[in-house]
């Protein structure tokens, strides 16, 4: 297993920057036995990657290749199926259950110690070993050979050295030699052991005869001294030979070709001397920046900055053909990588720590924002980024990996910072809303403890039903079912002005104060924070021509619109401006769902706050799309405005419901239905909050229901109504509805204005004819029978010559009828119409002079009929039309 180890480690793990810690030979359970081995490594630059590698033998040949490999961080749980009875099998729970059978028990729980020490060192989060042996675990602490592991000792893992390729071939030799080597290792370390025995008996005689050596050595010496002598007397005669030869040579030397051609190859090499020269030269002081440069100061920065420059500049130069071969400029680009590497690791450590600074400073000040309704100023903060804006597009050019971890930090770290930002000013928010409603607001119906404000503001998602006092005044108007008319009537007009009061107007203004200072103050921040990643990380930011507009939104119905792109360099604008997203909505992930919480709370304290939310939600959303459609800001308060818009349609609906579920008192006359006037101050609030709203479109539509089921409504309470007339409740409540259409000239409800104006035309003519019915009814009886004989074929002027109906007849009809029986009659009927009507409506005088006109108009009737029928008889009724009028004047004045 020792050299499998070795072996492993040698040409998988060492070329991939990572150390072997643990490994243990397993085969899948329950299938057939192909074993592999499992490997628990780390990485060897910081910071520290824990990894569980799984290694199997290649089917090619006898070399090991990498199949899969886990983080340890993705580790949920380490099931060694029994913590008593000894047994090879072990489950590793990661994206999944893997099931695995070791070769031995003792590698299982070798194994199993490893990864416990791992996870104690270097994982937050802790992975769950089920049915180990708490004495295993126990073992595990830090000590051994893996006392680098758990213990914190990094000196223990750097003692291991790897064998340079002198050694390594010198080993081979040894075991070429000795076939047994790896099956008996006792016998090669032996027969080691005796060379080595050998070898020592050897230089202990080599040292016993060295003297003897040094005296044959100088006599050696002695006689070479002699030998030089002599072949000095050679050289002397040779030289004489060759001076003839020499001028030849120098002859030879002068010659122009030789001259011209040596000339101009000096040239060629000093040419390509000098491009190489000038081109893959880095001056000494951008070496020193790049090594040692200060990351703090601005001047180091800019030093950094313009060596960081040159440095690209060398190592992106075109070389001239033959360049790549030379030895010199091979090491002077592995210098430029070297350094490269060294400066992109120093500042990604430096920009790492400026993120974890920046997310313990802007901690402190957060208690100075508790009590304001702001978010805290990250300015100072990307301002000071911002000088490395230059340094993180070089980085983003040459080593992209660390700019992605750059990346993923800063998410990381902003991400905590803002959700803890946002959270405690959200929280704020809150407590503004509820705050009056705890010091000093009286609900309409219930009075509520402080504590049942905090419950409702701490669970918005506990409770399906709806505050008592100022969901909806629907809630709090309803008919009596006792007491008598009066007291019924101003009871009803005070609890509707209660909904109207100055106390809820000053409610709900102060929530739409404290909804907007939300938007307002989340905008900037993220427009600025979206600005600031732009610049600092070098992502590319465009206006898109086409973009989901509200309504699209809407329609929609919140389906989210982000989507994501697999890792690595980005190659457009389009996917630079899609990681923009991603990063916004990584670091602002809070926003939304605490949003929606305060918008869940302002729906609960009233649900009339929807309409102040839906039309703020409205303008910022148009107005975040006209700078960006598919911006993190945009896509957010769209998906927002929908949830706010379903509160609305909620709202409404609500309304509506109670309306079909009012009932009315049998022993109470009806008047002014709660609802009519509900939808009254409705519309008097939503005009007010609409006005120049951009979802004007939205209200339109909700007032067509709602004035269709007041309309449906109205019909049903008349139709069951017993104790007031039918025609009076519909008269009374379309009056009220046509009076308040006309006070709010609301656009869009011009044609339902229309017909609430003919349905009290009508039913107020209904009513009058219904009620007045017929005062003179014997009168009323006798020219109802000469109107019959004149429809039979007798002529108008012989009628008074019909027995039941001459002249005599008449005057006995006439006399039952004086001006005082008339009197009384009509003051009898005033009282009846006076306890059908309602105060609020003030219809009586309304009503009593129809009345009036229509029985004058019988009078003329009956004039005529007598005028026609009995010429020259002189008879005429013992009242007259004026009398009428003073009858009716004096009647309406006495009540």
């Amino acid at each position: 297993m020792t050299a499998i180890k070795h072996a492993l480690q040698r040409d998988i793990f060492t070329p991939n920057d990572e150390r072997l810690l643990s490994i243990v030979n397993v085969c899948k359970a329950g299938k057939k036995k192909r074993n592999c081995f499992l490997c628990a490594t780390v990485t060897t630059e910081r910071p520290v990657q824990v990894n569980v590698v799984k290694v199997k033998k290649s089917d090619k040949g006898d070399f090991y290749k990498r199949q899969t490999a886990w983080a340890l961080r993705d580790l949920a749980v380490v099931d060694a199926k029994d913590a008593v009875k000894e047994s090879p099998e072990f489950d590793l729970h990661f994206d999944k259950v893997y099931k695995w059978v070791a070769s031995s028990t003792v590698e299982k729980n070798t194994f199993i110690s490893c990864i416990w020490k791992l996870n104690q060192r270097y994982l937050r989060k802790k992975i769950d070993f089920i049915n180990v042996s708490s004495q295993l675990l126990e073992e595990s602490v830090p000590s051994g050979e893996n006392q680098s592991v758990a213990g914190g000792d990094e000196e223990a893992v750097d003692e291991y050295q790897e064998l340079n390729a002198r050694e390594e071939q010198d080993i081979e030799i040894m075991m070429e030699g000795c076939e047994y080597a790896i099956s008996n290792a006792e016998a090669f370390a032996e027969k080691l052991s005796r060379e080595l025995q050998v070898l020592d008996g050897a230089n202990i005689q080599s040292i016993m005869a060295s003297e003897k050596q040094v005296n044959i050595l100088m006599k050696l010496l002695d006689e070479a001294l002699k030998e030089v002598d002599q072949i000095e007397l050679k050289l002397s005669s040779y030289e004489e030979m060759l001076q003839s030869v020499k001028e030849q040579m120098d002859q030879i030397s002068e010659s122009n070709h030789l001259i011209h051609l040596s000339n101009t190859n000096n040239v060629k090499l000093l040419s390509e001397i000098e491009f190489l020269v000038n081109h893959m030269d880095l001056a000494k002081g951008h070496i020193k920046a790049l090594q040692e440069g200060d990351l703090t100061s601005s001047r180091g920065i800019e030093a950094c900055t313009n060596a960081a420059d040159a440095l690209l500049q060398c190592m992106n130069v075109a070389l001239r053909p033959g360049h790549d071969m030379l030895h010199a400029v091979k090491q002077q680009q592995q210098r430029f990588s070297d350094l490269r590497e060294q400066f992109a690791r120093r500042l990604a450590s430096h920009l790492n720590s400026v993120f974890v600074q920046q997310g313990h400073d802007q901690s402190s000040t957060l208690a100075q924002h508790s009590a304001e309704l702001t978010l805290p100023n990250h300015h100072p903060f990307h301002r000071d980024l911002l000088r490395y804006a230059k340094l993180m597009e070089w980085l983003k050019n040459t080593d992209y990996g660390k700019y992605e971890g750059l990346t993923k930090n800063y998410m990381d770290y902003l991400s905590r910072l803002y959700e803890r930002e946002i959270k405690d000013f959200f929280e704020v928010a809150k407590i503004k809303m509820t705050g009056t409603t705890r010091e000093g607001k009286k609900f309409a119906t219930l009075p509520r403890k402080e504590s049942a404000v905090k419950q409702e503001t701490e669970s918005l998602h506990g409770s399906s039903g709806k505050l008592t006092g100022s969901t909806s005044s629907l809630n709090k108007l309803s008919v009596q079912s006792s007491g008598n008319r009066r007291s019924q009537s101003s009871s009803l007009l005070d609890m509707g002005n209660m909904s109207a009061s100055d106390l809820d107007v000053a409610d709900r203004t102060k929530f739409d104060k404290i909804f907007e200072q939300v938007l307002s103050e989340l905008e900037p921040l993220c427009l600025a924070e979206q600005d600031f990643i732009s610049k600092f990380f070098k992502l590319q930011q465009h206006q898109s021509t086409s973009g989901t507009t509200t309504n699209e939104v809407e329609e929609t119905d919140g389906v989210a619109l982000s989507r994501s792109y697999p890792s690595g360099v980005p190659q457009t604008v389009s996917s630079e401006k899609d990681m923009i997203r991603q990063m916004m909505t990584k670091i602002f992930r809070c926003i939304e769902p605490e949003l929606n919480n305060l918008i869940a709370l302002g729906d609960k304290i009233d649900s009339f706050n929807s309409l102040y939310m839906l039309v703020k939600m409205s303008h910022h959303v148009w107005t975040a799309q006209n700078v960006d459609p598919a911006s993190f800001l945009s896509t957010t308060l769209g998906n927002v405005l929908v949830t706010v818009k379903r509160n609305f349609d909620k709202c409404i609906s609500n309304q509506m419901k109670q309306m079909d579920e009012v009932k009315i008192s049998k022993k109470s006359k009806v008047g002014i239905l709660p609802f009519v006037a509900e939808f009254e101050e409705f519309a008097a609030l939503a005009e007010s909050i609409f006005k120049n709203a951009e979802r004007r479109g939205d209200l339109d539509k909700a007032y067509i229901k709602l004035i269709r089921a007041v309309f449906d409504s109205v019909e049903k309470v008349a139709n069951e109504s017993q104790k007031t007339p039918r025609d009076v409740v519909m008269m009374e409540n379309f009056h009220h509805i046509f009076a308040t259409l006309s006070r709010l000239k609301i656009s869009c409800l011009e044609a339902e204005k229309k017909e609430a104006k003919q349905k009290y035309t009508d039913h107020l003519q209904s009513y009058v004819i219904y009620s007045l019915g017929q005062p003179l009814e014997k009168l009323n009886h006798f020219f109802e029978g000469v109107e019959a004989r004149v429809a039979q074929g007798v002529r108008e002027e012989e009628v008074s010559y019909q027995l039941a109906f001459n002249k005599q007849e008449l005057r006995k009809v006439i006399k039952e009828y004086p001006g005082k029986e008339v009197k009384k009659g009509l003051d009898n009927l005033y009282k009846k119409v006076d306890k059908h009507l309602c105060e609020e409506e003030n219809l009586l005088q309304v009503v009593w002079h129809s009345m009036q006109d229509e029985f004058i108009r019988q009078y003329k009737h009956f004039e005529g009929l007598i005028a026609r029928c009995y010429p020259g008889s002189g008879i005429t009724m013992e009242f007259t039309i004026q009398d009428i009028l003073d009858y009716c004047s004096s009647i309406a004045q006495s009540h």
